[in-house]
């Protein structure tokens, strides 16, 4: 505000005494002077200039300028308000002393009069500075969480516009794989109605054609008994005597053979084969070329070096730190990963192709589970994991840890979470074997759980793929 007060008083300045302006009056190239100092500067001179712009001006009493005359009034009037209001809060309102004390008791600035008034007597009373001093110390040290908490905000509306971004990309990634699968079932589906189609026509054609030889066969029969009609009705209009001579001939020609023609079967198109439970038939045939996995897996809960396939099938260790938003699902530093899908009843397996993969750990995890730092991998914490490490070192995180034997390196886990009985066990789906087994309670919702890298060994190629499952349909009849 004082900053615009000196900007407002150096425009309303007049050029030639450089003071605010008094009776001010305007010459025809805009400039505004008063008309006192322009008197001054036009006294001895034969011509009229502007002082400013030397411009000529024609009259000897330039007009008043209104409009500057009622600035200037609205000015000195507001500065003379804000000269009084400054000096009444300067001094004391009683006394009309300036304040240079302030009262510790009443917490307010006082005059050397009210030092000594009964109000202030025995009061503890310091020097004005003193006391603004102290105030500006204790609002600073006031500020310190202020600016903890303005830094903290900052920070984290840093992190809610990466996070904007990483939803606006979540989804264009996710639409453009939804039309891209979409896509594959339309020209499934295309190419499956071109395909049915042309079994339409090749029926049409080879039924058409059996129509056709079989009316040309028939035209003929019809041209033959024509003609032996003609030639008895012919023969039936001579006279008698030659009718009577050419009798046995004709009657010979009127004797006929032929069988009647008749339609076979099948010959009509076979439309209940073409539209029996058409929809249903082709889903069975989308059913062989789609794959259906019973785990799907969650990238919101990946850490950060981990890459999740396009399908959410599998994943894999990149060890390169992706810049992903820390949301609270996500494990960071720990690189796990969940499946999308909670269950808190019932049996539920799934199985996971490991490889040669020389570490991994695979398992299931409760939804309260730690995932930023801290976490110990036990079932008190909501953990139920196998581990392989070094290659060969097979190891059941229970408590206390299960190191194991196994009699073949198998290439996947089984795993089968059996909710009611409170039970998590593994096994090697090869010869269905038993690895190990978990018993217990179980509370809340259980995820699969999934890690692709251990011990920090970076030479850890490959990935955990989930296995898929064979669909089938079964048709019931209704009663």
């Amino acid at each position: 505000m004082a900053a615009a007060a000196s900007f407002l008083e150096e425009e309303l300045c007049c050029a030639v005494c450089s003071d605010i302006f008094k009776d001010p009056v305007i010459l025809k190239c805009s400039h505004s002077f008063c008309r006192v100092c322009l008197q001054k500067f036009w006294k001895g001179k034969s011509i009229r200039e502007c002082p400013l712009c030397r411009r000529k001006s024609s009259v000897d009493d330039p007009p008043v300028s209104v409009v500057l005359k009622n600035v200037v009034e609205t000015y000195l009037k507001n500065r003379i308000e804000c000269e009084v209001a400054e000096k009444s809060e300067s001094h004391c309102s009683l006394h009309g002393e300036k304040l240079l004390l302030f009262c510790v008791d009443e917490q307010e600035p006082i005059c050397v009069v009210c030092q000594t008034a009964r109000k202030h007597k025995d009061h503890q009373l310091c020097p004005l500075e003193e006391a603004v001093e102290d105030k500006k110390e204790d609002l600073r040290a006031s500020m310190i969480p202020l600016k903890e908490k303005l830094e903290k905000f900052t920070n984290i509306k840093q992190e809610f516009e990466e996070t904007a971004k990483h939803i606006k990309s979540q989804s264009q990634h996710t639409e453009k794989r939804i039309k891209e699968e979409f896509e594959e079932l339309h020209q499934f589906l295309r190419e499956e109605e071109e395909a049915r189609l042309a079994i339409l026509r090749v029926e049409e054609m080879e039924k058409s054609e059996k129509m056709k030889e079989k009316i040309e066969n028939i035209s003929k029969h019809v041209y033959t008994l024509t003609e032996k009609i003609r030639d008895i009705e012919k023969a039936m209009g001579a006279e008698d005597i030659s009718f009577l001579k050419t009798f046995s001939d004709t009657k010979e020609k009127a004797q006929c053979s032929l069988q009647d023609p008749e339609l076979e079967s099948g010959a009509l198109i076979d439309i209940a084969k073409h539209l029996g439970s058409l929809k249903f038939r082709v889903w069975e045939k989308i059913l062989g070329t789609v794959q259906y996995t019973p785990v799907t897996l969650d990238p919101n809960t990946a850490a950060p070096w981990l890459s999740v396939s396009d399908d959410l099938t599998s994943v894999r260790y990149t060890g390169v730190n992706q810049q992903l938003p820390d949301n609270p699902e996500r494990f960071s530093p720990y690189v796990n990963l969940l499946g999308s899908e909670g269950f808190n009843s019932d049996k539920h397996n799934w199985e996971v192709e490991v490889g040669d993969k020389p570490q991994w750990a695979v398992g299931v995890a409760a939804e309260f589970v730690k995932r930023k730092r801290g976490i110990a991998y036990k079932p008190e914490n909501g953990f139920w994991v196998i581990v392989l490490r070094n290659a060969n070192e097979y190891i059941a995180l229970d408590s206390p840890p299960t190191r194991l034997r196994l009699e073949r390196k198998p290439q996947r886990i089984r795993v089968q979470l059996d909710y009611d009985r409170g039970e998590v066990s593994f096994f090697n789906p090869t010869d269905m074997s038993l690895i190990y087994t978990f018993k217990g309670t179980f509370t809340g919702k259980l995820f699969p759980y999934f890690s692709p890298y251990v011990n920090n060994d970076r030479s850890n190629p490959g990935a955990l793929k989930i296995c898929p499952v064979k669909v089938s349909v079964t048709v019931t009849s209704s009663q």
